[in-house]
């Protein structure tokens, strides 16, 4: 299991939590953190793309050379784990606890596990109006019926509007409509880029969103990428892809996400 962090000072606990560190941005890290900067690597792009500049980096220089069959990812700040954990207040002895280490032999009859859904369609609906007053009100049904704030919805509302079906036009194969169909039918994705799977199942997913997100630079390109919803809008076009991809491809398990911060332990 992988967990990316972009602060050096997790070191020790996501070694304690028995987990590889992965470290981004610009800060230094010691040898024990694996990067994106060495061999070949996309990392320059890391504050477009977030965390798939590791993943590419992982895909060019270490994946045929691993011998684990399960990869995992997680963040510094969201963590997977075998049940619902409602201790806000968690001690980090606890966390370490919950966290999940190892594939159950239950559930290896699985080619992956993600995140449980986010359903976007439950935002207060105040909160759409103060994104996109004139969307809401140009469309009555969207303040009526839940169901048609869909995924595409959501995307045009915080990732620019049409950004996410430009980029499904250069997707490849039978997964172009079908991803579309899948955004503007489903009101919930799996959230936050992460997810477990076997190595072989993990080449495959590269193959088919990394070379898409490159070719999503000539649509977008990164100057022009203003504010965090624009910025990252690699990250998220992968995101919403994961969701879909891993559904139609594997024998999936939906798994909880504990959100704490590695930082609420800093006395460690």
């Amino acid at each position: 299991m992988y967990c990316l962090t972009m602060k050096p000072s997790h070191e020790k606990m996501i070694l304690e939590l028995g987990y590889h560190p992965v470290g981004l941005g610009d800060k230094n890290f010691s040898n024990k953190f694996l990067s994106d900067k060495s061999d070949n690597n996309i990392s320059k792009k890391n504050p477009y793309y977030g965390e798939y500049t590791f993943h590419y980096w992982l895909w060019k220089n270490q994946l045929d050379k691993m011998g684990s069959e399960w990869i995992g990812f997680c963040q510094y700040r969201k963590f997977f784990t075998e049940y619902m954990v409602s201790e806000k207040n968690i001690s980090f002895k606890n966390l370490c606890g919950a966290v999940l280490k190892n594939i159950p032999k239950e559930l290896d009859n699985y080619d992956s596990f993600i995140g449980e859904p986010f359903y976007i369609n439950q935002f207060r609906f105040s909160k759409f109006i103060k994104r996109n007053f004139y969307k809401m009100i140009s469309n009555p049904s969207l303040i009526f019926f839940k169901n048609k704030r869909n995924i595409k919805f959501h995307f045009d509302m915080w990732h620019g509007n049409g950004n996410l079906n430009s980029a499904i036009d250069l997707i490849e194969g039978d997964d172009r409509e079908e991803f579309r169909h899948y955004v503007n039918s489903k009101v919930y994705f799996s959230p936050h880029n992460m997810f477990i799977c076997k190595k072989s199942t993990l080449k495959k997913y590269y193959e088919a969103v990394l070379p898409w997100l490159n070719r999503c630079e000539a649509l977008f390109g990164f100057e022009d990428l203003k504010g965090y919803g624009l910025k990252r809008i690699y990250g998220f076009l992968a995101e919403r892809y994961l969701s879909f991809w891993f559904k139609k491809y594997t024998r999936y398990k939906e798994m909880p996400i504990f959100f704490k911060d590695l930082s609420d332990f800093s006395e460690l």
